[in-house]
């Protein structure tokens, strides 16, 4: 894990839980152990290499067990630790402002007529410089050529 330079706790959370993937892993193993194939089930886009990388730094924290069944086929099951089943207000809160995330209204024309305001002046602006360095091109051609 990354060493955390600002001291504060929030960065030292972040470097546990950050990243796209972990949260979500940490998600699905709040029903219970899952063997692999159930969690890239559950996680479709995620691929083996990332979820075997996420899987790994989760367990190098001691947020995640893994557990070999010597059995043949090998049988590997995933769980969230003590300190894994601690992420469960948080991801609690998150699916919750997801949920809100996904209800909530189109933002109103008025606001997106605002922004596309600004990125027309800004467009003109880079439009205007243009033609200024051109025309400061043009007049130093002149300049050295007299």
């Amino acid at each position: 894990m990354k060493e955390n330079v600002s001291g504060c706790p929030v960065e030292e959370a972040m470097s546990l839980v950050g990243g796209r993937w972990r949260m979500l892993i940490a998600h699905f193993l709040l029903d219970g152990p899952k063997r692999f194939n159930q969690l890239r089930r559950d996680i479709p886009n995620i691929s083996q290499r990332m979820l075997t990388l996420e899987l790994r730094a989760l367990e190098e924290t001691g947020m995640v067990l893994r557990t070999v069944y010597p059995e043949v086929p090998v049988r590997v099951e995933y769980a969230l630790t003590g300190d894994g089943e601690r992420l469960k207000p948080l991801l609690e809160m998150l699916h919750t402002f997801g949920r809100w995330l996904k209800a909530r209204p189109p933002r109103e024309e008025s606001e997106q007529g605002a922004e596309s305001d600004d990125a027309a002046r800004k467009g003109m602006t880079t439009i205007r410089i243009q033609k200024m360095t051109k025309g400061t091109a043009k007049n130093m051609a002149k300049k050295t050529a007299k």
